[in-house]
């Protein structure tokens, strides 16, 4: 029997393969940017020719590569602008950044506007969330503050301005310019369609200077060992981004790209994005279409079966809930994987319905997806689980919770709602397939502290840190498994996410095995190569 020679032979090493059939090996072979062998040194050994690279990994533990189930790099990019606020939650303190962005702009820019992004409510706990309340501090320039989420903004009168928004607007979704009442703008802005105008508004990077960021971004996941990420970034630009990127050779990982749909988008705006549906390149692809069934707890806008402590979140951010369902349907008919943001019970029960109507498997096979599912009821949960849904998770949006209940999300929840807080454990017992992510910039794209959340329910490094209904919490090989198998199917890859014969050779080597270290001292686990089929890329 001929036997055909490797491109590349890894030796050595630990070997965690993630696929059952042989967790565990020393050696690798690649050839065509594929797995041809795993198994022990001496097996493997026997693909070498002439012409093989051989990598001795020795003392180092490989992994499939890492997968973040969702993320947002390139709107990242636009929105993580200027200051960084997290970990701001007094007035005084925000007040002093803002002052020192604002001196900073006046001196060094053309067009000089304050930005800053990750600011905590817990600031407006003391502060009116106003424009009048950071118009001083900010020197009477256009400013724009994004909180931690995304989905709430604070501009400043100069912003709102720059913005032509002089009053309320009546949005196809449940976006709200919040008004005093005289009717003028108080300078919060629920939701993106409330503060794109005024983000639009305000300097952007050219489009050389964002094929460079983006690709600096995308290169440096590679320090915690990811290889992929399903961005939801939702435009035609992005895949242009992405197509520029990859034809140029600096699209470092593989990439699924979302396109966005939003409840005002007409028929020949659906039939647009349907045209893109097999738009790919060499790593990357479409094929995946992101809709919103609701907002966020922190603002009212989570849609609950029961309303929240102060009255609200009774409302689906479809004012005409029905049209999400028929926009599903036609998605899925389409050939069409659809992920749905949804957030509160409510809503992910609306998104688990639209499935079941629509068929919960795209044309590639992959099952569509719920993003976020912060608190979700039990019949819902069961029923994600039987109908093989994915439930695309972030535990580490759990570091915005307070131990004594008294953040915005628990406080607005009350006890039994929280106490169904990022289910991801459940969902694992009740055999829902499980995806794991960062959402980043909402949270840290650090792969390291994703899977330390998801193990711990607490801060990383921090022992005494409060845990978050510790009985959700996931084992290292769970944990793993959601940034690798679990992220490629969940985006409808068969041959990714296990270190197997035929699959793509897409690996991560670490200084130690992630699967035996404590979580507290994973995040410093050191992640010294990582290669896409094959190909070292960090």
């Amino acid at each position: 029997m001929t036997i055909v020679a490797a491109d590349v032979i890894i030796t050595g090493a630990r070997i965690v393969t993630m696929d059952p059939r042989r967790p565990l090996a020393s050696a690798l072979a690649v050839r065509d940017g594929r797995i041809l062998a795993v198994g022990d040194d001496t097996t493997v050994s026997e693909f070498r020719g002439a012409g093989t690279e051989i990598r001795d990994h020795r003392g180092k533990t490989l992994t499939p590569g890492l997968i973040d189930a969702h993320l947002h790099p390139i709107q990242g990019l636009e929105l993580a602008v200027g200051a960084d606020l997290g970990g701001i939650t007094e007035a005084t303190s925000l007040l002093a950044v803002l002052r020192a962005e604002a001196d900073r702009a006046l001196a060094e820019d053309a067009d000089p506007w304050v930005r800053g992004w990750n600011l905590d409510y817990d600031v407006f706990h003391e502060l009116p969330c106003t424009a009048a309340a950071i118009d001083d501090a900010v020197r009477g320039l256009p400013a724009l503050l994004v909180m931690y989420d995304g989905h709430t903004a604070l501009a400043s009168s100069a912003g709102l301005v720059r913005g032509q928004i002089f009053g309320p607007r009546d949005f196809a979704d449940n976006s709200v310019i919040v008004v005093d009442a005289h009717g003028a703008p108080t300078g919060e802005l629920r939701e993106m369609s409330a503060y794109e105008p005024v983000r639009r508004s305000a300097p952007a990077l050219s489009r050389e200077q964002t094929l460079d960021a983006t690709h600096q971004l995308l290169r440096g996941l590679g320090a915690s060992g990811l290889t992929g990420g399903c961005i939801m970034d939702g435009s035609f630009a992005t895949l242009e981004l992405l197509r520029d990127l990859d034809e140029s050779g600096r699209l470092p990982i593989r990439i699924v790209s979302a396109v966005d749909h939003e409840p005002s988008f007409d028929a020949e705006r659906m039939a647009e994005n349907l045209a893109v549906r097999d738009e790919r390149g060499e790593r990357w692809r479409g094929g995946l279409v992101k809709l919103y069934a609701d907002g966020v707890v922190e603002t009212g806008t989570a849609w609950l079966y029961e309303p929240d402590a102060e009255g609200q979140g009774l409302e689906p951010f479809w004012k005409d809930h029905a049209a999400y369902a028929r926009t599903v349907a036609a998605y899925a008919g389409a050939g069409f994987q659809v992920a749905t943001h949804a957030i509160g019970d409510r809503a992910i029960g609306s998104a688990v319905d639209a499935y079941l109507q629509a068929g919960v498997r795209s044309a590639n096979g992959a099952p569509h997806r719920i993003e976020h599912l912060e608190t979700t009821a039990d019949r819902d949960l069961a029923r994600i689980a039987a109908a093989g849904i994915t439930a695309s998770m972030q535990p580490l949006h759990l570091q915005w919770r307070k131990a004594d209940a008294t953040d915005d999300w628990a406080q607005r929840l009350g006890p039994e709602r929280t106490a169904h807080a990022w289910r991801v454990r459940d969902f694992w017992d009740a055999g829902a397939p499980v995806a794991l992510g960062s959402d980043w910039p909402i949270a840290q794209n650090d792969a390291r502290i994703g899977l330390a959340w998801a193990m711990l329910r607490r801060r990383p490094g921090a022992p005494d840190a409060p845990i978050f209904e510790p009985e959700q919490r996931l084992t290292a090989y769970q944990a793993l498994h959601g940034y690798t198998v679990g992220a490629a199917r969940a985006q409808g890859d068969t041959d990714l996410g296990r270190l197997a014969p035929g699959f793509r050779a897409d690996y991560a080597v670490w200084d130690a095995d992630p699967l035996q270290v404590s979580p507290d001292e994973l995040v410093e686990v050191a992640v010294s190569e990582t290669a896409v089929g094959g190909l070292v890329v960090s």
